[in-house]
């Protein structure tokens, strides 16, 4: 078979740009190479719809075995009854959760995406905006901080099914009793999407929504450092509430329902590949040195919120409890798409993002998003993301100098040669 050299240059050429930069999207990370190596196996070969030991095609004993080492490794990471590891994303995590709890038209509370919420919960373009009835509560203009009584406010008004709470670009930890206590209030279910602190969940760094909620999603991808994909988790099962039946007339335990509603409600054939490459990194987080790594990530996000002060820069909520940063750009007179266009030059990939109280389109934005999972996997520390932030703040100070430019990409182009990504791979 001829080889295709074009495609093969362009995943070289993808690892020379991830090796020479600085990774800051805080939704991205490097994989360790053997949950690369199980991710592009045999096992992409097989088709498996169904579950371990109930599946619609014949030959699955070995996927079978996989597919439930990669659930009890999860249930052993969070100490949880029920995992489903078949979502192939945290969007469809989320989906499968909403087709089981709702109905068309039915109400739905989640945090806005311009204040760091997420398209699943309850934007207008997505899904679940389009689906569901989606309201929103939002933050403090104070602070920046879940303004929880203006989610009781909203939840008593509109009476969800279901209160989501999660984000993608917030800062601060969630206070889930609260949540749950609102949701009891108003006779609602509340779903967690952990999908960016879910490492530093794994690691009891930051509080569990276990107790709490009675869904919990993530992706596998971020702070997991995992294969892109997503997980459904709950810490118990329970009776089914809706008196759904299947065709036969079963009632089923809402596990169940979870399990019908990835597949075949909302997916064909999982992707086994990835479900094994998913067990491998939940074999990781079990061991003690992903703890460590959790802590120094914690600790480089911490360390660069205080060098982003130290210059001058607004931090929506003041700093960070996690492994991301919101920066409102506005005082420094930079919109978030001239930031990200920007860095980009200088070898700095980072998101533009919106900020709570935003006067710019989501196309422009105010602010920018950075995250250190990825740098922390390469092994930076504290002092590095002090030198980090210098490089930023050099190219977001010379915005229109593209000589001051150039020079902080060779510093770092050089820098990152220090710490080596992938040298395996040649």
């Amino acid at each position: 078979m001829t080889r295709d050299t074009a495609i093969f240059d362009l995943i070289q050429e993808e690892l020379q740009r991830q090796r020479r930069g600085l990774e800051l999207i805080a939704s991205e990370n490097f994989t360790s190479l053997q949950v690369m190596q199980a991710m592009g196996n045999v096992m992409t070969n097989k088709y498996a719809e169904g579950y371990p030991g109930k599946r619609y095609y014949g030959g699955c004993e070995v996927v079978d075995k996989s597919e439930q080492l990669a659930i009890d490794r999860l249930k052993d990471i969070f100490n949880i009854e029920y995992a489903n590891v078949q979502p192939h994303s945290g969007a469809q995590a989320n989906m499968a959760v909403q087709a089981v709890v709702l109905q068309p038209g039915d109400a739905i509370l989640g945090l806005d995406l311009s204040m760091g919420g997420h398209l699943t919960h309850g934007s207008p373009v997505a899904f679940s905006g389009k689906t569901y009835q989606a309201h929103h509560y939002g933050v403090r203009k104070e602070d920046g901080l879940v303004d929880y009584d203006d989610m009781e406010k909203k939840a008593v008004e509109v009476k969800p099914k279901l209160i989501i709470c999660g984000a993608s670009a917030y800062s601060r930890d969630w206070d889930y009793a609260r949540v749950r206590a609102i949701a009891d209030k108003v006779g609602a279910l509340v779903m967690a999407d952990i999908a960016h602190p879910a490492g530093l969940i794994a690691a009891g760094l930051l509080n569990s929504p276990f107790d709490h909620c009675h869904f919990v999603t993530s992706t596998t991808h971020k702070t997991l450092r995992g294969p892109r994909g997503g997980i459904i988790m709950m810490k118990n099962d329970f009776e089914n509430p809706w008196g759904i039946t299947t065709p036969k007339g079963e009632v089923r335990t809402v596990s169940q329902l979870i399990d019908l509603s990835v597949f075949p409600g909302i997916q064909g054939g999982p992707l086994e590949h990835v479900i094994a490459a998913k067990a491998v990194s939940f074999f990781e987080i079990l061991q003690d040195d992903y703890k460590v790594y959790a802590r120094q990530m914690q600790s480089n996000a911490q360390a660069m919120s205080n060098a982003f002060l130290e210059k001058g820069y607004d931090l929506v909520s003041g700093g960070t409890d996690n492994h991301l940063l919101l920066i409102d750009l506005r005082n420094k007179g930079i919109s978030g798409k001239k930031a990200e266009n920007t860095l980009v030059k200088a070898d700095i990939t980072i998101n533009k993002n919106m900020v709570p109280f935003d006067d710019k389109s989501p196309f422009i934005t105010s602010g920018i998003r950075v995250g250190v999972p990825a740098l922390t996997t390469r092994g930076f520390k504290e002092k590095e993301m002090k030198q980090v932030v210098h490089w930023l703040d050099q190219v977001l100070m010379n915005t229109d100098n593209d000589s001051v430019i150039a020079t902080v990409r060779g510093e770092i182009n050089e820098y990152m040669s220090g710490f080596d990504l992938y040298p395996e791979m040649g």
